[in-house]
Protein backbone atom coordinates (compact mmCIF):
# COMPACT_ATOMS: atom_id res chain seq x y z
CA UNK A 1 0.00 0.00 0.00
CA UNK A 2 1.57 3.32 -0.51
CA UNK A 3 3.25 5.23 1.59
CA UNK A 4 0.79 8.28 0.42
CA UNK A 5 -2.57 6.68 2.05
CA UNK A 6 -0.57 5.80 5.21
CA UNK A 7 -1.86 8.24 7.93
CA UNK A 8 -5.75 6.77 7.18
CA UNK A 9 -4.80 3.36 6.44
CA UNK A 10 -3.69 2.52 9.66
CA UNK A 11 -6.94 4.06 11.61
CA UNK A 12 -8.63 1.47 13.01
CA UNK A 13 -11.83 0.44 10.81
CA UNK A 14 -10.01 1.80 8.06
CA UNK A 15 -7.04 0.20 7.08
CA UNK A 16 -6.68 -1.54 3.74
CA UNK A 17 -9.67 -2.90 3.41
CA UNK A 18 -11.27 0.50 3.42
CA UNK A 19 -8.18 2.11 0.90
CA UNK A 20 -8.71 -0.67 -1.51
CA UNK A 21 -12.39 0.36 -1.67
CA UNK A 22 -11.35 3.79 -2.78
CA UNK A 23 -8.81 2.45 -5.11
CA UNK A 24 -11.74 0.72 -6.93
CA UNK A 25 -14.18 3.71 -6.60
CA UNK A 26 -15.55 5.86 -8.87
CA UNK A 27 -16.65 9.27 -8.02
CA UNK A 28 -18.53 12.35 -10.38
CA UNK A 29 -18.32 15.93 -8.91
CA UNK A 30 -20.97 18.15 -10.91
CA UNK A 31 -19.80 21.56 -10.91
CA UNK A 32 -16.17 22.75 -10.03
CA UNK A 33 -16.90 25.62 -7.96
CA UNK A 34 -16.87 26.51 -4.40
CA UNK A 35 -18.12 23.45 -3.59
CA UNK A 36 -16.78 21.00 -6.14
CA UNK A 37 -13.19 22.58 -5.39
CA UNK A 38 -13.03 21.31 -2.14
CA UNK A 39 -14.74 18.15 -2.64
CA UNK A 40 -12.03 17.31 -5.46
CA UNK A 41 -9.12 18.23 -4.09
CA UNK A 42 -9.84 15.82 -0.74
CA UNK A 43 -11.19 12.78 -3.07
CA UNK A 44 -8.21 12.76 -5.23
CA UNK A 45 -5.94 13.30 -2.11
CA UNK A 46 -7.89 10.21 -0.21
CA UNK A 47 -6.73 8.19 -3.48
CA UNK A 48 -10.78 7.77 -4.98
CA UNK A 49 -9.80 5.87 -8.22
CA UNK A 50 -11.64 7.36 -10.88
CA UNK A 51 -12.36 11.24 -10.39
CA UNK A 52 -14.89 12.61 -12.59
CA UNK A 53 -15.78 16.21 -12.98
CA UNK A 54 -18.07 18.42 -15.02
CA UNK A 55 -18.34 21.84 -16.02
CA UNK A 56 -17.90 24.31 -19.11
CA UNK A 57 -17.46 28.06 -16.93
CA UNK A 58 -14.33 29.18 -16.58
CA UNK A 59 -12.10 30.57 -14.11
CA UNK A 60 -13.10 34.18 -12.96
CA UNK A 61 -11.53 36.94 -10.78
CA UNK A 62 -14.39 36.18 -8.54
CA UNK A 63 -14.11 32.75 -8.15
CA UNK A 64 -11.25 32.87 -6.47
CA UNK A 65 -11.79 33.65 -2.66
CA UNK A 66 -13.36 30.68 -2.96
CA UNK A 67 -12.18 27.99 -5.00
CA UNK A 68 -8.87 27.48 -4.26
CA UNK A 69 -7.79 24.71 -6.99
CA UNK A 70 -7.10 27.90 -9.30
CA UNK A 71 -4.95 30.92 -8.84
CA UNK A 72 -5.17 34.55 -10.83
CA UNK A 73 -2.60 33.00 -13.39
CA UNK A 74 -5.85 30.71 -14.23
CA UNK A 75 -8.49 33.64 -15.07
CA UNK A 76 -9.67 32.78 -18.67
CA UNK A 77 -8.75 28.41 -18.31
CA UNK A 78 -11.66 26.32 -18.89
CA UNK A 79 -12.16 24.99 -15.16
CA UNK A 80 -12.21 21.52 -16.13
CA UNK A 81 -8.61 21.85 -17.80
CA UNK A 82 -6.85 23.22 -14.48
CA UNK A 83 -8.56 21.19 -11.99
CA UNK A 84 -7.13 18.15 -14.31
CA UNK A 85 -3.59 19.34 -14.12
CA UNK A 86 -3.40 20.57 -10.48
CA UNK A 87 -5.38 17.16 -9.17
CA UNK A 88 -3.03 15.44 -11.28
CA UNK A 89 0.19 16.89 -9.67
CA UNK A 90 -1.65 16.03 -6.30
CA UNK A 91 -1.75 12.48 -7.32
CA UNK A 92 -0.66 10.94 -10.01
CA UNK A 93 -2.38 7.66 -8.72
CA UNK A 94 -5.63 7.86 -9.43
CA UNK A 95 -7.36 8.34 -13.17
CA UNK A 96 -8.82 11.58 -13.44
CA UNK A 97 -11.64 12.03 -16.46
CA UNK A 98 -13.32 15.22 -17.26
CA UNK A 99 -16.32 16.76 -18.69
CA UNK A 100 -15.64 20.27 -20.21
CA UNK A 101 -19.31 21.18 -20.91
CA UNK A 102 -22.03 21.70 -18.41
CA UNK A 103 -24.59 19.28 -17.61
CA UNK A 104 -27.67 18.84 -19.52
CA UNK A 105 -31.14 16.45 -19.79
CA UNK A 106 -30.16 14.62 -23.05
CA UNK A 107 -26.28 14.13 -21.78
CA UNK A 108 -26.82 13.84 -17.52
CA UNK A 109 -27.63 9.67 -17.67
CA UNK A 110 -24.96 8.19 -20.12
CA UNK A 111 -22.76 10.09 -18.00
CA UNK A 112 -23.86 9.39 -14.72
CA UNK A 113 -24.25 5.61 -15.52
CA UNK A 114 -20.61 4.86 -15.00
CA UNK A 115 -20.04 6.10 -11.56
CA UNK A 116 -20.96 5.03 -7.72
CA UNK A 117 -21.36 8.43 -6.54
CA UNK A 118 -22.58 11.62 -7.45
CA UNK A 119 -21.81 15.35 -5.78
CA UNK A 120 -24.08 18.09 -6.83
CA UNK A 121 -21.86 21.00 -6.75
CA UNK A 122 -23.71 23.38 -8.50
CA UNK A 123 -25.77 26.59 -7.27
CA UNK A 124 -28.96 26.53 -9.21
CA UNK A 125 -32.50 24.97 -8.81
CA UNK A 126 -33.19 23.53 -12.30
CA UNK A 127 -29.76 21.34 -12.59
CA UNK A 128 -30.26 20.55 -9.21
CA UNK A 129 -33.73 18.86 -9.70
CA UNK A 130 -32.51 17.76 -13.13
CA UNK A 131 -29.56 15.19 -10.89
CA UNK A 132 -31.32 14.39 -8.61
CA UNK A 133 -34.12 12.66 -10.88
CA UNK A 134 -31.62 11.12 -12.81
CA UNK A 135 -29.96 9.59 -9.44
CA UNK A 136 -33.05 8.68 -8.67
CA UNK A 137 -33.48 7.00 -11.73
CA UNK A 138 -30.11 5.45 -12.03
CA UNK A 139 -30.10 4.41 -8.37
CA UNK A 140 -27.09 6.47 -7.50
CA UNK A 141 -26.33 7.82 -4.34
CA UNK A 142 -26.29 11.63 -4.30
CA UNK A 143 -24.59 14.38 -2.28
CA UNK A 144 -26.22 17.76 -2.27
CA UNK A 145 -25.30 20.53 -0.76
CA UNK A 146 -26.34 24.42 -0.79
CA UNK A 147 -24.37 27.13 0.53
CA UNK A 148 -25.56 31.18 0.60
CA UNK A 149 -24.01 33.94 2.69
CA UNK A 150 -22.88 32.20 5.88
CA UNK A 151 -25.53 29.57 5.66
CA UNK A 152 -25.05 25.57 4.40
CA UNK A 153 -26.79 22.32 4.37
CA UNK A 154 -25.81 18.80 3.56
CA UNK A 155 -27.71 15.40 2.96
CA UNK A 156 -27.26 12.42 1.47
CA UNK A 157 -30.40 11.04 -1.11
CA UNK A 158 -31.11 8.16 -2.93
CA UNK A 159 -30.00 5.52 0.32
CA UNK A 160 -32.30 3.24 2.34
CA UNK A 161 -31.54 3.44 5.84
CA UNK A 162 -31.97 1.08 8.44
CA UNK A 163 -35.38 1.13 8.69
CA UNK A 164 -35.78 0.71 4.57
CA UNK A 165 -36.74 4.05 3.80
CA UNK A 166 -35.13 6.45 1.14
CA UNK A 167 -35.53 10.10 0.15
CA UNK A 168 -34.66 12.60 -2.43
CA UNK A 169 -34.29 16.54 -3.23
CA UNK A 170 -38.13 16.77 -4.05
CA UNK A 171 -38.83 15.41 -0.66
CA UNK A 172 -37.74 18.39 0.57
CA UNK A 173 -38.83 21.09 -2.38
CA UNK A 174 -41.13 18.92 -4.33
CA UNK A 175 -41.70 21.74 -6.88
CA UNK A 176 -39.17 23.74 -8.33
CA UNK A 177 -38.95 28.19 -7.04
CA UNK A 178 -40.25 30.54 -9.88
CA UNK A 179 -37.41 32.13 -11.53
CA UNK A 180 -36.17 34.74 -9.86
CA UNK A 181 -37.73 33.84 -6.53
CA UNK A 182 -34.59 32.55 -4.50
CA UNK A 183 -31.17 34.40 -5.47
CA UNK A 184 -28.00 32.60 -5.69
CA UNK A 185 -24.70 33.37 -4.33
CA UNK A 186 -23.94 35.70 -7.48
CA UNK A 187 -26.72 37.92 -6.28
CA UNK A 188 -27.41 37.30 -2.53
CA UNK A 189 -23.42 36.70 -1.79
CA UNK A 190 -21.10 33.93 0.24
CA UNK A 191 -18.08 33.96 2.37
CA UNK A 192 -15.03 32.14 0.98
CA UNK A 193 -14.39 29.75 3.50
CA UNK A 194 -18.20 28.39 3.80
CA UNK A 195 -18.48 26.74 0.17
CA UNK A 196 -14.93 25.16 1.31
CA UNK A 197 -16.32 23.59 4.70
CA UNK A 198 -19.29 21.88 3.02
CA UNK A 199 -17.30 20.91 0.35
CA UNK A 200 -15.07 19.17 2.10
CA UNK A 201 -18.10 17.86 4.39
CA UNK A 202 -19.11 16.28 1.06
CA UNK A 203 -15.99 14.59 0.18
CA UNK A 204 -15.76 13.04 3.93
CA UNK A 205 -19.81 11.98 3.04
CA UNK A 206 -19.03 10.34 -0.10
CA UNK A 207 -16.01 8.41 1.28
CA UNK A 208 -18.00 6.86 4.50
CA UNK A 209 -20.28 5.63 1.47
CA UNK A 210 -17.50 3.96 -0.62
CA UNK A 211 -15.60 2.77 2.08
CA UNK A 212 -18.42 1.28 5.17
CA UNK A 213 -17.01 3.74 8.11
CA UNK A 214 -18.84 5.60 10.50
CA UNK A 215 -22.99 6.81 9.98
CA UNK A 216 -23.35 8.62 6.57
CA UNK A 217 -25.99 11.50 6.51
CA UNK A 218 -28.38 9.06 5.09
CA UNK A 219 -32.17 10.71 5.56
CA UNK A 220 -30.96 13.91 7.22
CA UNK A 221 -30.33 17.15 6.60
CA UNK A 222 -27.47 19.09 8.04
CA UNK A 223 -27.46 22.82 8.88
CA UNK A 224 -24.58 24.70 9.06
CA UNK A 225 -24.40 28.26 10.49
CA UNK A 226 -21.09 30.09 10.45
CA UNK A 227 -21.07 33.06 12.70
CA UNK A 228 -22.41 30.72 15.23
CA UNK A 229 -20.54 28.23 14.43
CA UNK A 230 -23.54 25.71 15.02
CA UNK A 231 -24.93 22.50 13.62
CA UNK A 232 -28.17 20.80 13.66
CA UNK A 233 -29.90 18.26 11.52
CA UNK A 234 -33.34 17.92 10.11
CA UNK A 235 -34.69 14.38 9.84
CA UNK A 236 -36.03 13.31 6.15
CA UNK A 237 -38.80 11.46 5.40
CA UNK A 238 -40.47 10.97 1.89
CA UNK A 239 -42.86 13.16 0.80
CA UNK A 240 -46.97 12.77 0.50
CA UNK A 241 -48.43 10.84 -2.53
CA UNK A 242 -48.19 12.85 -5.37
CA UNK A 243 -46.94 15.56 -4.08
CA UNK A 244 -44.27 15.22 -6.84
CA UNK A 245 -43.59 12.93 -9.78
CA UNK A 246 -40.57 11.00 -11.03
CA UNK A 247 -39.91 9.88 -14.50
CA UNK A 248 -39.86 6.30 -14.28
CA UNK A 249 -37.91 5.73 -17.83
CA UNK A 250 -35.51 7.74 -19.98
CA UNK A 251 -38.24 8.77 -22.66
CA UNK A 252 -40.08 10.38 -19.76
CA UNK A 253 -36.70 12.32 -17.72
CA UNK A 254 -36.04 13.38 -21.69
CA UNK A 255 -39.50 14.97 -21.90
CA UNK A 256 -39.45 16.50 -18.18
CA UNK A 257 -39.36 20.06 -17.88
CA UNK A 258 -37.19 20.92 -15.31
CA UNK A 259 -38.14 23.92 -13.57
CA UNK A 260 -36.75 26.77 -16.20
CA UNK A 261 -34.36 24.84 -17.21
CA UNK A 262 -33.17 25.95 -20.80
CA UNK A 263 -33.21 23.20 -23.21
CA UNK A 264 -32.21 24.83 -26.59
CA UNK A 265 -34.37 22.26 -28.71
CA UNK A 266 -37.26 23.94 -26.98
CA UNK A 267 -36.37 28.03 -26.59
CA UNK A 268 -33.81 28.69 -29.24
CA UNK A 269 -32.28 30.50 -27.07
CA UNK A 270 -28.66 30.36 -27.38
CA UNK A 271 -25.59 30.95 -25.12
CA UNK A 272 -22.33 32.42 -26.36
CA UNK A 273 -19.08 33.48 -25.35
CA UNK A 274 -17.12 36.50 -26.05
CA UNK A 275 -15.23 35.81 -29.47
CA UNK A 276 -19.10 34.74 -30.91
CA UNK A 277 -20.09 38.37 -29.20
CA UNK A 278 -17.27 40.32 -31.51
CA UNK A 279 -18.30 37.77 -34.93
CA UNK A 280 -21.86 38.65 -34.30
CA UNK A 281 -21.53 42.01 -34.06
CA UNK A 282 -19.89 42.32 -37.02
CA UNK A 283 -23.30 41.44 -38.55
CA UNK A 284 -24.90 45.34 -39.55
CA UNK A 285 -28.35 43.27 -38.66
CA UNK A 286 -27.74 43.17 -34.93
CA UNK A 287 -28.92 44.72 -31.49
CA UNK A 288 -26.77 44.86 -28.49
CA UNK A 289 -29.12 44.88 -25.30
CA UNK A 290 -27.90 45.87 -22.42
CA UNK A 291 -30.51 44.80 -19.38
CA UNK A 292 -28.67 45.31 -16.41
CA UNK A 293 -29.80 48.91 -14.44
CA UNK A 294 -28.72 51.90 -14.84
CA UNK A 295 -26.05 52.10 -11.35
CA UNK A 296 -24.81 49.27 -12.63
CA UNK A 297 -20.81 49.19 -13.71
CA UNK A 298 -18.88 49.41 -15.75
CA UNK A 299 -20.84 50.72 -18.00
CA UNK A 300 -21.02 50.22 -21.79
CA UNK A 301 -20.85 52.52 -24.72
CA UNK A 302 -24.06 53.44 -25.41
CA UNK A 303 -23.39 54.24 -29.01
CA UNK A 304 -23.01 50.26 -29.17
CA UNK A 305 -25.13 48.87 -26.59
CA UNK A 306 -28.83 50.28 -26.23
CA UNK A 307 -30.10 49.70 -22.07
CA UNK A 308 -33.39 48.05 -21.11
CA UNK A 309 -33.45 47.56 -17.55
CA UNK A 310 -34.56 44.51 -16.27
CA UNK A 311 -36.95 46.59 -13.48
CA UNK A 312 -38.56 48.22 -16.78
CA UNK A 313 -38.30 45.30 -18.62
CA UNK A 314 -41.91 45.78 -20.23
CA UNK A 315 -40.58 49.10 -22.27
CA UNK A 316 -38.09 46.32 -24.43
CA UNK A 317 -40.85 44.09 -24.44
CA UNK A 318 -43.32 46.72 -26.68
CA UNK A 319 -40.15 47.71 -28.89
CA UNK A 320 -40.14 46.96 -32.25
CA UNK A 321 -36.83 45.44 -32.93
CA UNK A 322 -35.86 45.16 -36.47
CA UNK A 323 -32.65 43.34 -36.26
CA UNK A 324 -32.52 39.76 -37.02
CA UNK A 325 -29.99 39.42 -34.36
CA UNK A 326 -30.61 40.22 -30.49
CA UNK A 327 -27.77 39.86 -28.40
CA UNK A 328 -28.67 40.32 -24.51
CA UNK A 329 -26.06 40.80 -21.84
CA UNK A 330 -26.10 41.40 -17.53
CA UNK A 331 -23.30 40.71 -14.95
CA UNK A 332 -23.44 37.30 -14.84
CA UNK A 333 -25.72 35.73 -17.66
CA UNK A 334 -28.78 35.12 -15.20
CA UNK A 335 -31.13 38.03 -16.48
CA UNK A 336 -30.28 38.11 -20.04
CA UNK A 337 -30.90 34.61 -20.18
CA UNK A 338 -34.34 35.01 -18.87
CA UNK A 339 -34.66 38.21 -21.00
CA UNK A 340 -33.61 36.30 -23.82
CA UNK A 341 -36.67 33.61 -23.25
CA UNK A 342 -39.11 36.22 -22.86
CA UNK A 343 -38.10 37.72 -26.46
CA UNK A 344 -38.22 34.36 -27.72
CA UNK A 345 -41.72 33.76 -26.80
CA UNK A 346 -42.42 37.25 -28.68
CA UNK A 347 -40.56 36.74 -32.21
CA UNK A 348 -40.43 32.96 -31.69
CA UNK A 349 -38.17 31.73 -34.75
CA UNK A 350 -38.32 35.23 -36.47
CA UNK A 351 -35.57 35.85 -34.71
CA UNK A 352 -31.33 34.56 -33.45
CA UNK A 353 -31.79 35.70 -29.99
CA UNK A 354 -28.63 35.11 -28.11
CA UNK A 355 -27.39 35.45 -23.82
CA UNK A 356 -24.07 36.24 -23.69
CA UNK A 357 -22.72 33.33 -21.31
CA UNK A 358 -21.12 34.38 -17.96
CA UNK A 359 -22.34 37.98 -18.71
CA UNK A 360 -19.94 40.86 -18.13
CA UNK A 361 -18.57 39.63 -14.89
CA UNK A 362 -16.79 36.74 -16.98
CA UNK A 363 -15.80 38.53 -19.57
CA UNK A 364 -14.67 41.97 -17.26
CA UNK A 365 -11.13 43.05 -19.17
CA UNK A 366 -13.12 42.91 -22.39
CA UNK A 367 -16.00 45.12 -21.41
CA UNK A 368 -13.64 47.45 -19.57
CA UNK A 369 -11.06 48.14 -22.00
CA UNK A 370 -13.79 49.51 -24.46
CA UNK A 371 -14.27 53.08 -24.99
Amino acid sequence: MSERYNRQVILNGFGTIGQEKLANAKVLVIGVGGLGCPALQYLAAAGVGTLGFIDGDVVSLSNLHRQLLFTTNDVGKLKVDVATENLSALNPEISLKAYPFFIGQTNILNILKEYDVIIDGTDNFETRYLINDACVLLKKPLIFAAVSAYEGQLAIFNILDDSGITTNYRDIFPIPPEKGEIPNCSENGVIGVLPGIIGTMQAAEAIKILTGIGKPLINKLLNYNLLQQSFYEIELFPGLINSYEIPKDENSFLNTKFGYFMDEKIYKVIEIDIDELQNIKTNNDTVLIDVREVYEIPQLNQENYKQFPMSNFEKLMNENLVETNIVLVCQHGIRSLAAAEQLHEKYGTAKNIYSLKGGIARWKHFFTSQK
